[in-house]
C-alpha cells in the first residue's frame, strides 16, 4: 500500500469510527461523566476499566481446560502443557481474569461457558507452542485467542514468565 493508499484508509476509518458517531460518544461521555467524573476515570488503564465497570467474573478452570485446543506440537500430556494447568490452578481469581484478558482480549467468560468469539466465529482457547529462549515471555492473538507458550524447562520457569507476561501484558513486550 503506497502512502497516498495508507492515508486515505487512516481517513476514512477515522471518520467511521469517530467523527460520524462523535454526536452519540459526547451525549454518553456526558452521562458517563455525570456519574464518574474524568479525574477519576484518569487512575485506571482499558483493562481496569473494564474490570470496574463489568466486575468480576468466575472462572470454572475445568471448563476452561475441557475448551481448550492445543497447536504447534502441543498436545494434553505434554509437561509444558501439564505445568500451565497446574499454574492456571494456583492462580487467584484476579490472575486468571487476568489471563483471560491476555489472551481475548476481554474480561467476560461469554455466556454459555468458554467457547470464544473469535476473528472466525466461535472457537476454543488455544494453545501453541513456540520454542524457548531464555527469558521469553508468552505472547497472545487476540483476534484468534490463542496463547503462544514458550516450551518452558521447568515449572518454576513458566510460572515466573507467566506471571510477568499477566502483570505487564498491556504494555507491549518479548522479552524480559
Amino acid at each position: 500500500m503506497n502512502p497516498v493508499e495508507a492515508e486515505y484508509v487512516q481517513l476514512v476509518t477515522e471518520l467511521r469510527m469517530t467523527r460520524a458517531i462523535q454526536p452519540q460518544i459526547n451525549a454518553f461521555l456526558q452521562g458517563f461523566h455525570t456519574f464518574i467524573p474524568p479525574s477519576l476515570i484518569q487512575l485506571f488503564d482499558e483493562y481496569e476499566l473494564e474490570l470496574l465497570l463489568s466486575g468480576m467474573p468466575e472462572i470454572d478452570v475445568q471448563d476452561w481446560y475441557k475448551n481448550t485446543e492445543y497447536t504447534s506440537g502441543y498436545d494434553q500430556q505434554e509437561p509444558v502443557i501439564q505445568w500451565f494447568w497446574e499454574v492456571v490452578n494456583s492462580l487467584t481469581q484476579e490472575e486468571r481474569v487476568l489471563l483471560l484478558q491476555f489472551v481475548t482480549g476481554s474480561s467476560r467468560v461469554p455466556h454459555g461457558g468458554l467457547v470464544l468469539m473469535g476473528g472466525g466465529g466461535l472457537q476454543k482457547f488455544t494453545i501453541a507452542a513456540v520454542p524457548y529462549t531464555s527469558n521469553l515471555l508468552p505472547t497472545s492473538s487476540t483476534c484468534i485467542n490463542m496463547l503462544k507458550l514458550p516450551e518452558y524447562p521447568s515449572l518454576d520457569v513458566l510460572r515466573d514468565r507467566l506471571l510477568v507476561a499477566l502483570h505487564c501484558g498491556s504494555y507491549g513486550y518479548t522479552m524480559a
